[in-house]
C-alpha cells in the first residue's frame, strides 16, 4: 500500500512541464494484464470507492493517513474529483481496479466490481513516475497487485517514462514485496516528508526503482 504522499500543486505543475517536455502522451484509460484489469477512475465511482475503502479500513489504517480518522462519502466524493482533476493536468493518473473474474471470492458480485486503486504520478522528476497501489484485503495474497503493477510499469513506458519508483514505509513489507518481485532494485531510505501519523509506520521510507 503505497498511496501516502501528496506533493504540492506547484511542484506537481513543474515537474509535469518537464515530463512533458519529452514528449510523451496520456495515460491510457483501460490497461490489463494477465487478467487483471485497471480503469480509470470515473465521476460516478463516489459509491464504488466509498465501499471499497469503508470494507477495507482495518486493513488501511495503519500505513494510510487519508484512512486513519474514518472514511465518508465527502472523502470518496473527494478523492473522484481529484483524480479526474489529476488526469486532466497530467499530474496522476489513478486507475480502479477491477476484480479478476477467476479469483472473485463471491460469484455473484458484478463483472465491474472494484476493489482497489492505483496510479501512476507525476512526483519523482523529469522523465520518472511514481506508482502507488493499495487492495481491498479480501483480494490480497493473489498476484493481482503484482499484475496491476506490471500494467502500471509497461504503460510508463509506454508513454516516454524512463524509470519508475515504489517508495513505501521499512514497516510495511507487503508493499515492499511487490517491487522487489518484479526486479526494482532499492536505491534509498530516507525520513518522509512528515513524521509518522499512523499506527504502523516506522518513519523511513525505502525507494526503489526500476528503469527502462
Amino acid at each position: 500500500m503505497t498511496h501516502r504522499r501528496r506533493a504540492s500543486g506547484n511542484r506537481w505543475r513543474h515537474r509535469l512541464l518537464l515530463f512533458q517536455d519529452r514528449g510523451v502522451r496520456a495515460a491510457a484509460e483501460f490497461l490489463e494484464h494477465d487478467g487483471v484489469r485497471l480503469r480509470r477512475w470515473r465521476v460516478d465511482d463516489v459509491d464504488a470507492v466509498l465501499r471499497v475503502v469503508s470494507e477495507s479500513l482495518d486493513h488501511l489504517a495503519p500505513w494510510m493517513p487519508w484512512a486513519a480518522n474514518g472514511y465518508g462519502r465527502a472523502d470518496a466524493a473527494a478523492f473522484v474529483e481529484r483524480s479526474q482533476a489529476d488526469w486532466r493536468a497530467g499530474t496522476a493518473y489513478n486507475y480502479a481496479i477491477i476484480a479478476p473474474d477467476d479469483i472473485a471470492p463471491d460469484d455473484t458480485a458484478p463483472d465491474d466490481t472494484v476493489v482497489g486503486s492505483c496510479g501512476l504520478m507525476a512526483r519523482i522528476g523529469a522523465g520518472g513516475l511514481e506508482i502507488g497501489y493499495w487492495l481491498h484485503p479480501c483480494y490480497t495474497g493473489r498476484g493481482i497487485v503484482t499484475r496491476a503493477v506490471k500494467a502500471l510499469i509497461e504503460e510508463a513506458f509506454q508513454v516516454g517514462a524512463d524509470r519508475v519508483e515504489i517508495v513505501h514505509d521499512a514497516a510495511n513489507e507487503r508493499s515492499g514485496a511487490v517491487p522487489r518481485r518484479l526486479g526494482f532494485v532499492e536505491i534509498a531510505r530516507r525520513r518522509p516528508p512528515q513524521e509518522p501519523v499512523t499506527s504502523g509506520e516506522a518513519g523511513e521510507d525505502v525507494i526503489w526503482q526500476l528503469v527502462r
